[in-house]
């Protein structure tokens, strides 16, 4: 039996040989095609109107011959990819035993063992596919460049031809466009540095990632000692020099992170090949004068906190077309240059006050008068893990009886809390997803107040409902492309939900409106010229500061705080933070549409905002006007 097993390994291990020889001896790639040279046709990126907002093209400047790239270059190349670059024969045996049996254990291509001839294979030649058979390609194609090269002429290639992002390819180009200065006067740590990016220069490249860079950075520098390339000396001296980027990226600091969100979407939709190459034209719903009020009033406010907190002091903003969804302007953060976070589709932050219009709507649902009184007052819980919960208000005071108008007009936290256990904390939470608020909601009496965490996309959504007649639209930022024949090749298919009644959404507008109104009598002259709802939000400390507002034409989210979350300050709420560039903006603006719509069946009646007791006029003290 035993002898059986091993004449049939034998024979297998002789059939697997010859075909492997076959294989090897077989022409897998034209040669040629590495001295071919294509013309390629830069993808434009259109606003709403169809102006040229920005352009994705190649940075790839001459090949760098081997004898003039710098020796600390490749070896910072061999240390990160290939330490047996020199001596193996294309392939790493060690590597593919160790990649195989991970790719075993989970049924699929998991890891490779690339080594720099197997990543020419695949860079020049294959596609990214994670397969056996692209797998298998990729080594026989190794083999052969290993075959017909010098290993001189396979790293020229590599080097010359490697992908940095932000349609950079090769080592010369890299090095200009990060410092500003030919590739024969580069460091150590810069060689360590865009050997770094090899991996993934997505994760590693400093355009993108300047804390992961670094750190691929350090971990090369050890590689590169461990190899006895630099001294323990040099190692230190180049792990302790900071991560400097001369020449960034071109462009407007603010404007280049709706460009960032627009590449990244684009690679990642047609990959970075057909962006940069192939001449698409990505229509987009970006209204250039609207983004430019938008930065503005953005660069101003945040401008002026930061000299008081410091750089760490940043924000996003986003602003839609209420019917449509259609992003018409959005700030990632206040300099792309010194962070690319873009801070309105990524950063998570508790939405605060912000969410309490959530609120107030599911128990308008639920039959509550907005003319109820509730006690404004101190109140204690126990939560579930034993502590005593004693939510304040915002201005350390307790006023005692007042509607729920008034109480969510000045945002009075005790009131908001003791409606959330009236209507059960059970229902708040499948409510609130319906509006895209999906993180972080609980049943704890603390939700009440906006524990919450959304993006500044998703809050922008969730607050346009009441701006939209009740119907959620997802917004979206791509409107078509088209490519270089004029072929549609993606279109948006805008989708939307109705959550609210057009009578249950006119009486939260009516409602919204009321803050608004004293803002509007506060600023006189200085106001918007149609109808404007809004409400302010901020965080434990004042860590962050929102503001969401609308007209009948414009939804806006936004909110200020620093990137640590450590709190602004007591005195910095969001009237003084988040809300001046809302207004600022939007005073910029032209009003094309007036007001908002109102369910005709409606009927205004006057009431006493403190007691809910009816008012003949609309003129006395402390009356304000609803709709029922």
């Amino acid at each position: 039996m035993i002898r059986r097993v091993i004449v049939s390994l034998c024979i297998i291990f002789s059939i697997t040989l010859g075909v492997a020889t076959v294989l090897i001896e077989k022409d897998w790639v034209d040669f040629a095609a590495l001295d071919i040279y294509t013309i390629a046709q830069p993808s434009v990126v259109l606003d709403d109107e169809g102006a040229i907002i920005a352009k994705f093209e190649l940075d790839k400047r001459a090949p760098v011959a081997f004898d003039k790239l710098p020796n600390n270059l490749i070896q910072a190349f061999v240390a990160a990819e290939d330490h047996s670059f020199f001596t193996h024969s294309g392939i790493s045996g060690r590597g593919i035993v160790r990649s195989a049996i991970v790719n075993i254990m989970h049924g699929k291509v998991k890891q490779g063992a690339s080594t720099i001839t197997q990543q020419i294979a695949r860079l020049m030649f294959l596609s990214y596919e994670r397969t056996w058979f692209r797998k298998i390609q990729e080594v026989f194609i190794a083999v052969q460049l290993e075959r017909q090269l010098s290993k001189e002429q396979i790293l020229e290639i590599y080097l010359n031809n490697i992908y940095f992002g932000r349609g950079i390819y090769g080592v010369e180009a890299a090095c200009r466009r990060l410092w500003s200065k030919p590739l024969k006067d580069l460091t150590l740590p810069e060689a360590a540095t865009l050997a770094g990016v090899a991996a993934s220069a997505r994760l590693y490249s400093p355009l993108n990632a300047p804390g992961g860079a670094t750190k691929r950075r350090n971990l090369i520098l050890n590689s590169m000692h461990k190899l006895n390339f630099i001294t323990r000396e040099e190692q230190a001296a180049a792990t302790a020099t900071k991560m400097v980027i001369n020449d960034f990226a071109p462009g407007n600091p603010i404007r280049m992170y709706t460009q960032e969100w627009i590449r990244q979407w684009a690679e990642q939709t047609f990959g970075k090949d057909v962006l940069y190459q192939k001449g698409l034209k990505i229509k987009t719903t970006i209204h250039t004068p609207t983004q430019e009020h938008a930065e503005q009033a953005f660069s101003d406010v945040v401008h002026k906190l930061r000299v008081k907190l410091g750089d760490k002091l940043n924000g996003g903003l986003m602003a839609l077309e209420p019917d449509t969804g259609q992003i018409k302007a959005m700030i990632g953060g206040y300099d792309f240059k010194q962070s690319q976070w873009n801070r309105a589709t990524q950063t998570h932050r508790q939405i605060g006050s912000t969410f309490k219009p959530i609120l107030y709507a599911l128990a308008m649902r639920a039959g509550i008068d907005m003319n109820s009184v509730f006690i404004d007052e101190p109140i204690e819980m126990q939560m579930p893990n034993g502590n005593i919960w004693r939510p304040v208000n915002w201005y350390n005071r307790f006023d005692g009886p007042m509607t729920l108008a008034r109480a969510i007009t000045t945002s009075v936290n005790t009131i908001t809390v003791k409606l959330f256990l009236k209507i059960s904390g059970a229902y708040v939470a499948p409510w609130s997803r319906q509006f895209g608020i999906t993180r972080h909601l609980t049943e704890y009496p603390s939700a009440a107040l906006g524990t919450a965490q959304a993006t500044v996309e998703e809050n922008a959504a969730a607050f346009n409902v009441f701006a939209n007649n009740g119907v959620y639209v997802k917004p979206y930022l791509i409107e078509w492309v088209k490519d270089e024949q004029g072929n549609k090749i993606f279109e948006a298919t805008p989708t939307s939900k109705r959550i609210l009644d057009a009578r249950l959404c006119s009486r939260m507008v009516n409602l919204l409106e009321l803050r608004m109104l004293a803002a509007q009598r506060q600023h006189g002259k200085d106001w918007l010229s149609c109808e404007s709802i809004g409400k302010t939000g901020s965080t434990n400390g004042v860590a962050t500061t929102w503001f969401v507002g609308a007209t009948p034409a414009l939804t806006t989210a936004l909110y200020i705080g620093c990137d640590d979350n450590t709190p602004m300050g007591s005195n910095l709420l969001a009237s003084r933070t988040a809300f001046p560039i809302w207004h600022n903006f939007y005073k910029k603006l032209p009003t094309t549409r007036k007001h908002f719509y109102k369910d005709p069946s409606l009927q205004e009646y006057n009431i006493n905002w403190i007691t809910g007791q009816p008012a003949t006029s609309k003129h006395e003290p402390d009356v304000i006007t609803l709709l029922r």
